[in-house]
């Protein structure tokens, strides 16, 4: 195992503005292609058929969320809110968007579906159970640098959603963003420390650094969140996703701190996991009672579209943990591109 010491820390540290992607295929190359020089876009398309979960859709879709983030080194601003570039993202998404309705159970009984996710699998299947229990520290490293690419932009997404809530949901809302964004300790922040984490496991902790080495099903994840975030329509799953989260990550990072501490592992990347034990457990409560519960009274019209954002994140992180697990058990890296 390779972990870094303190003193070595700042001699890891990266730039944070992120470069442009490999393509993964016309999509992706198109978007890629059309970011190197100035908008207005050129020779986008506005009606795409793809696979909604391949590569080359997902890697499109990624690059262009991340124009309303930190965007590329090199790449103009003004791409942003460029209308052709809109236009085809509006066509990616709807491939995406179709697939994921299509593939959830849907409707209204948001008590079940929330009560679900309180439920852990009598055979202790997972991930964080695997990593626990027999992972390996080359697999360990392969998680966490894959999880980067949400986790050092950690609670952005949700911060979206903010002025499209009203009273308690809003205020609380805002309470649960306040403790991930470090309760106003830029060292805190809960990505700052998947920072420091990524370099006590002797990773590169720059922003997107590990993007050519994340597969589809690792984008789709993060691709939900920054969809839901960017739609008012979709404020509903929005609220969703982030309650299914924080519903289920306190177990899962008590799985996860376990497994580290047997791995010995710098105790930095212990410490991520073992601030969201506690604070996730209450967030969990602070999002079904006063977020959702207060924006289903206020908009009932909503509950199928919490309903959905919570599925929609179940089976995207289904997916990813298939993926993981499968490559693992054959012995094999479940990275596009290996460490």
């Amino acid at each position: 195992m390779t972990t870094v010491d303190q003193a070595d820390r700042t001699a890891h540290r990266t730039p944070d503005r992120a470069v442009l992607p490999t393509p993964r295929g016309p999509l992706s190359g198109a978007v890629v292609n059309a970011l190197r020089a100035d908008p207005p876009a050129a020779d986008l398309p506005s009606h795409v058929e793809a696979d909604a979960y391949g590569e080359d859709l997902q890697l499109a879709l990624h690059v262009c969320y991340e124009l309303h983030y930190q965007g590329f080194a090199g790449v103009s601003d003004e791409w942003e809110w460029d209308p052709g570039l809109l236009r085809f993202r509006a066509a990616l998404e709807r491939v995406f968007l179709d697939a994921l309705r299509a593939d959830v159970p849907g409707g209204t009984d948001l008590d079940a579906v929330l009560g679900e996710l309180l439920v852990e699998p009598v055979d202790g299947v997972g991930v964080s159970h695997h990593l626990k229990d027999e992972g390996e520290w080359w697999q360990m490293r392969e998680y966490l640098a894959l999880r980067s690419i949400y986790h050092l932009k950690e609670a952005d997404p949700h911060a979206w959603v903010i002025p499209r809530l009203r009273g308690k949901a809003k205020a609380a809302l805002v309470a649960v963003e306040f403790d991930e964004f470090g309760g106003g300790r830029a060292d805190r922040m809960h990505s700052r420390l998947f920072g420091d984490l990524l370099v006590g496991a002797g990773l590169d902790d720059g922003y997107l650094r590990y993007l050519e080495h994340a597969p589809a099903v690792m984008l789709a994840t993060v691709n939900f969140m920054s969809l839901c975030g960017l739609h008012r329509s979709l404020r509903g799953a929005l609220v969703g996703h982030f309650a299914a989260a924080e519903i289920t990550t306190a177990p899962s990072a008590t799985r996860m701190a376990k497994a580290l501490e047997r791995m010995g592992a710098h105790p930095d990347c212990v410490e991520f996991f073992t601030e969201h034990i506690e604070a996730d457990a209450v967030h969990e409560q602070v999002m079904r009672r006063d977020v959702i519960g207060d924006l289903v009274a206020r908009e009932p019209e909503l509950t199928a579209s919490v309903v959905f954002g919570v599925q929609g994140t179940e089976l995207l992180e289904q997916r990813l943990g298939e993926h993981l697990l499968g490559a693992w058990e054959e012995g094999r890296t479940a990275l596009r591109l290996p460490l």
